[in-house]
């Protein structure tokens, strides 16, 4: 039978896949959103190269930025709404390949107007892509494994998080921004051949339009875990956005220290995935309450701490880490305890959430950091992490109606 007359396999009758296959074929999405996620944030480290070179103001390149946030908060859920039901193995390998157009664009690009076209195509393959993830993964392996199967896809955020900036920064500085690009896009390339040959027939239950996405976000229990996602992800960002300001009032830290307590900080949020998909399977409840716990906390300490004790300074640092590490794949793996007949629609919103959430904890933390002073920005986000973790607490991990 050709590709083309395939039918696409409906999420209720898939069939299991062979032992070890589930994992193979994961792991290339996982690969997946590693370069896309070390495409968005590439631009942190060549913001200055590349404003020079085209004649423009570090400002205006790092527009690069907001492009790619943008165009991700409306194709997340827009995608959800048009995509017809059509073998979903396509729609990853197409979104993988517009990554790869978007980031040659960049490469080739001599204007900034050219390149923000390039940078708005990678929003919309990046969120796409997440959005359609996990519907995608609870076809490829069982239930009870959804967490665990989860945490190797946002392994690749973990990895790209930490690596992303230092390998843009190195190989921009030996071969020039451009060839950091080209880069990313060749690794597109291997991860799209890959799929290819990995992801198997993948169908869609849920239909087509805006309709499946509004019953999806009034559904109460799916509501709720959206609010306190909003709080949780607010908070992490009003406070992350200025923790350089915070950390350079640490006496003795110094520009290595720095270095070296935001490199903690990466390592412990791979820490924090991994643990996460080990335990979320079985501790749903406790993860739900731990997580935001520990970004409330931690960001309270490091408040009232930072001038004070180096050693609480770093302990908190960690706790920080580890706790936001493991929102991606806690949130998917609840969304797919509540809502499994829902997961397209769910997946869409959370990324509409995550990028919304972004942008006002950024916001309000600058804002905080002016008004006030930057300790306020983080008490401000131990708060509404603290409110996040209640309001997990109190959402129920009953199926949705």
């Amino acid at each position: 039978m050709s590709v083309a007359a395939e039918t696409p396999i409906p999420i209720a009758t898939a069939a299991a896949p062979p032992r070890g296959a589930g994992l193979w074929r994961v792991s290339t999405l996982g690969l997946a959103i590693f370069t896309l996620v070390a495409s968005e944030f590439l631009p942190a480290s060549l913001l200055t190269p590349v404003a020079a070179e085209l004649g423009i103001t570090v400002g205006m390149a790092g527009q690069l930025v907001t492009a790619t946030a943008v165009a991700g908060m409306i194709a997340g859920p827009a995608i959800v709404a048009v995509l017809p039901p059509v073998d979903r193995r396509w729609v990853m390998v197409g979104l993988t390949a517009l990554s790869v157009v978007s980031n040659v664009i960049v490469a080739v690009a001599p204007n900034l107007p050219l390149m923000l076209v390039g940078r708005a195509l990678l929003g919309v393959a990046l969120s796409g892509f997440w959005a359609l993830s996990l519907a995608v993964v609870a076809q490829m392996v069982p239930a009870e494994r959804l967490g665990r199967a989860m945490t190797v896809v946002n392994t690749g955020v973990s990895l790209a998080t930490v690596a992303a900036v230092p390998l843009g920064a190195y190989v921009g500085e030996q071969l020039g921004w451009r060839a950091t690009f080209w880069g990313v896009a060749a690794a597109g390339v291997v991860t799209l051949l890959l799929q290819v040959v990995a992801l198997p027939r993948i169908g869609s239950s849920e239909r087509s339009g805006v309709r499946p996405l509004l019953d999806t976000l009034t559904t109460p229990v799916v509501a709720a875990g959206f609010a306190a996602l909003a709080l949780l992800v607010t908070a992490h960002f009003a406070a992350f956005t200025y923790v350089r300001p915070l950390l350079d009032r640490v006496e003795g830290l110094g520009v290595a220290g720095l270095a070296g307590l935001l490199a903690a900080f990466g390592a412990a949020a791979f820490a924090g995935n991994v643990v996460v998909g080990i335990t979320v399977d079985r501790r749903m409840r406790a993860v739900l309450v731990t997580v935001p716990l520990l970004v409330a906390v931690s960001t309270s300490v490091l408040a009232l701490a930072a001038q004070t004790s180096v050693v609480l300074v770093v302990v908190a640092v960690v706790a920080w880490g580890l706790g936001f590490g493991g929102v991606p794949t806690m949130v998917q793996t609840w969304l797919g305890r509540v809502a499994p007949e829902r997961l397209e629609s769910a997946g869409g919103l959370t990324v509409a959430v995550f990028q919304v959430s972004i942008a006002l904890g950024a916001a309000a933390g600058g804002m905080l950091n002016d008004v006030l002073d930057v300790r306020a920005a983080f008490l401000a986000a131990g708060v509404a992490g603290a409110v996040g973790a209640f309001a997990f607490s109190r959402v129920s991990t009953a199926r949705a109606a």
